[in-house]
């Protein structure tokens, strides 16, 4: 049987709570991280997807998701992240 691809024509949003988003820092820029990599514990995301995280109604980081790979996901907000750029 074939492979699942990795990549999806039909984006959908991944929607995660700030308190609850364990993620490693990849990079940062002004002590905000920028691209982080986490745990992808839905199969059904996919490379194209957009992460958002939220604290409240505050957007923390909003990204594209471009790499799956062995059930982690590295994502990109190079723009308006808010997320500290910590390991968590």
């Amino acid at each position: 049987m074939a492979e699942r691809p990795n990549y999806t024509n039909n984006s959908q949003t991944v929607i995660v709570d700030a308190d609850a988003f364990e993620f490693e820092t990849l990079e940062e820029v002004n002590g905000h991280a920028t691209v982080v990599r986490f745990r992808v514990e839905n199969a059904d995301v996919r490379a194209g997807d957009v992460l958002l995280v939220l604290a409240g109604s505050d957007i923390n980081f909003h990204g594209m998701i471009g790499l799956i790979e062995d059930g982690y996901g590295v994502a990109t907000d190079r723009r308006g992240s808010l997320l500290p750029a910590t390991v968590q």
